[in-house]
């Protein structure tokens, strides 16, 4: 087996579990791996520190899997994998009468680093992040008919990981019957989203517990929902007892399937839908006098860590013009999906963006990303999800 041989000062975050070896830390390759191998990885004694897949064009090349020497990264290995990612989701209520969408593999949460799959009822939706993970995926689509037996499995590996990998990337149905949509319900609430609608695998399961805060403060309150997709915010909100919804969004696709998730719901009559570019929105929102409730659920700002500062600057500027749009007394709900911008650094943000408004955000609660969305202890990168609930008063 190839070797992948790391340098003096680079072997602690791998000894203390961090599945990552990037590839400052790797001094030499021995044994001629190819993209996608099985390698191991050892300290500069030759120490065995794990095993897993290596991927020679990205800053990750290796995501280990196993810690030991014996362990067969095989057909078995997926299957338990699986099975033991299930029974975490089951301890966790999932799935439920109410709630049979979610996700079942979390990468390296789930000890699967390079791979993602989300559960739409009887559908298993795909992201092979890795080349290795590529390589092998007739192994992992044989054990998840093994361990779920659903009904279709369908790829939605983002391009950028073929980029980054530099692998063929495939897109729809691999395995099972043909399928348009993902029908599943959350907390009750049904949705239906078109399979051709390309966000992630379909829907970001990761909000769930926010949403719920959502509807639990929605009573009476006028809401806005910025960056709102396929609506399940401004659902929640609705089903909350809201007086007013309005959601906006960038994407005719999204707010069309949006729409139609509140008709199946019966709350047609109680959300009103716009396409609009969210500042925009909110700057409206603040001349307007402002709602009660402003949620803002933007899409990722900081990609890399190279992109921190950045997306920091852009965080506090949407921050100053989402307390203008609430109301004195109000509430915000303040997210953010960059896992290089940590909950301490997003509070910042806040702060900055309410006092050019010339107010003040007091955080009341801080959310984090569900129980189906787990995350080594020695993995800081994996805790990505930050929503805030902030009151915004005057100074």
């Amino acid at each position: 087996m190839p070797t992948v041989c790391l340098k003096p000062g680079h072997v602690q975050p791998v000894w203390a579990d961090h599945p990552w070896v990037f590839a400052q830390a790797i001094d030499r390759v021995e044994g001629g791996a190819t993209a996608g191998d099985e390698v191991s990885v050892v300290d500069p004694r030759g120490q065995l520190l794990g095993r897993g897949f290596y991927s020679p064009t990205s800053a990750i090349p290796v995501r280990l899997l196993v810690r030991d020497a014996k362990t067969p990264i095989d057909g078995a290995f997926f299957r338990g994998r699986l099975t033991r990612a299930k029974a975490l989701r089951q301890v966790f209520g999932l799935p439920s009468t109410d709630t049979t969408g979610y996700r079942l593999v979390h990468s390296e949460g789930d000890g699967l680093a390079g791979l993602v799959c989300d559960v739409f009822g009887d559908i298993a939706v795909v992201q092979l992040l890795t080349v290795g993970m590529k390589r092998r995926e007739g192994l992992i689509f044989e054990a998840l008919q093994a361990v779920m037996a659903p009904r279709a499995i369908v790829d939605r590996t983002p391009q950028t990981a073929g980029i980054r990998e530099n692998m063929p990337v495939a897109s729809g149905v691999v395995r099972g019957s043909q399928v348009r949509e993902l029908c599943f319900r959350e907390r009750g609430l049904r949705f239906e989203v078109p399979l051709d609608l390309a966000q992630k695998t379909g829907f970001y399961f990761d909000q769930r517990d926010v949403r719920a805060r959502v509807e639990a403060l929605s009573r009476g309150k006028r809401v806005l929902d910025t960056y709102t997709f396929v609506g399940p915010f401004s659902l929640a909100a609705a089903r909350g007892g809201a007086t007013e919804v309005v959601a906006v969004d960038e994407s005719a696709l999204g707010l069309e399937v949006a729409a139609e998730c509140a008709r199946l719901n019966g709350f047609q009559d109680r959300i009103r839908f716009g396409r609009q570019d969210a500042r925009k929105a909110l700057q409206e929102a603040g001349q307007a006098g402002g709602y009660d409730l402003v949620i803002v659920d933007p899409p990722r700002y900081a990609p890399s860590r190279s992109a921190r500062e950045q997306a920091l600057q852009a965080y506090a500027k949407l921050a100053e013009q989402a307390s203008r749009a609430v109301t004195p007394g109000g509430l915000l709900v303040f997210c953010s999906c960059s896992a290089a911008v940590d909950l301490a650094s997003l509070t910042r943000a806040l702060a900055t963006g309410a006092r050019r408004a010339n107010l003040r955000a007091v955080v009341c609660e801080r959310l984090l990303q569900g129980a189906d969305h787990p995350v080594p202890a020695s993995f800081a990168e994996g805790l990505y999800l930050k929503a805030l609930v902030a009151r915004i008063e005057t100074r």
